[in-house]
């Protein structure tokens, strides 16, 4: 199948392309800047999501668009709000139209658990706002979709505005966490790859026109995270709890009254949340101190 995805040069989108390839797709990856993910059986296209020829050459042919552009991050999208909707809203729609007029015969669109609620600020305006013009594009012109409601995504390749990678950092360098919420806040973390993992099952028939949540399946709460990091390190870290009611994150669940109900799916088989911070853990000290190698499992000094 020939799938071009908007975003794939990024946290997320690289690995979901990755996992298409793997699956024998051909990718065609799309972003503002090339790739240093992209593999050699993938083809890469440089350019914004709001360039309307651009992105209408590169859906030309394509089976299925996934969207995985836009601004992610909750705290940029609140000091961003006018990119926030020019970026995610708008180029949402000009990949909406090149699809229709393309012939693509489904959209996967790369949503958030934040639609369900009234947290999440800017961010999640923008995603709810992507959603109804995508359920209204398949009402009135027959374009089938598939929107994922991705929640607390970790992994390898994301950077400092990822949460459990800015823990980790933090814990590292001084020791301390500053968080800007509530030890009780509960969270469903989901490793990257197991999230990619069940993308590539919505190219399955079955999927079209359905709203998927990908989480994980081993909820705990912020405070105790903070506990396992500090195990795991070996020493007593110091948290700082800011209780900030305009940080836009949600307390025990993202969930109001909402009508469009999701499907909720996990992989069979999933990453240890315990295992996956041991290996963020490992690619943040690596990055911290780039002058060590591993040698038999262990980092040691290049010189030594």
């Amino acid at each position: 199948m020939k799938i071009t995805l908007f975003g794939g040069a990024g946290f997320l989108g690289s690995h979901v392309c990755d996992k298409l390839s793997e699956a024998g797709h051909d990718v065609t990856v799309v972003d503002l800047r090339p790739s240093p993910y992209l593999r050699p059986d993938q083809t890469m296209i440089t350019g914004n999501i709001l360039d309307e020829e651009l992105v209408a050459r590169a859906v030309e042919g394509a089976d299925m668009v996934f969207n995985y552009a836009g601004i992610a991050d909750i705290g940029e999208a609140n000091r961003r709000p006018v990119d926030t909707a020019r970026i995610n809203v708008l180029g949402n729609v000009i990949a909406l139209e090149a699809c229709r007029k393309a012939g693509v015969k489904r959209y996967v669109f790369a949503s958030s658990l934040y639609v369900y609620g009234k947290s999440g600020g800017f961010y999640r305006c923008s995603k709810q706002a992507c959603e109804l013009y995508i359920e209204n594009y398949q009402a009135m012109h027959g374009l089938d979709y598939t929107i994922l409601r991705y929640g607390s995504l970790y992994g390898s390749r994301a950077d400092i505005r990822n949460a459990i990678n800015r823990f980790v950092a933090e814990a590292l360098e001084k020791g301390a966490i500053t968080y800007y919420g509530s030890p009780t806040a509960l969270r469903e973390y989901i490793h990257v790859e197991d999230a990619a993992l069940c993308t590539v099952e919505v190219l399955k028939p079955e999927y079209a026109n359905e709203n998927i949540v990908l989480s994980g399946n081993q909820p705990m709460r912020v405070g105790d995270l903070f506990k396992m990091i500090g195990e795991m390190l070996g020493k007593d870290i110091e948290v700082v709890y800011q209780h900030d009611p305009n940080s836009g994150h949600y307390q025990i669940t993202p969930y109001a009254f909402m009508p469009k109900v999701g499907k909720k799916m996990t992989p069979i088989l999933t990453t240890d949340l315990g295992q996956g911070i041991l290996r963020v853990m490992e690619d943040v000290h690596r990055e911290m101190h780039p002058d060590m190698h591993d040698v038999g499992g262990y980092l040691v000094s290049k010189d030594e």
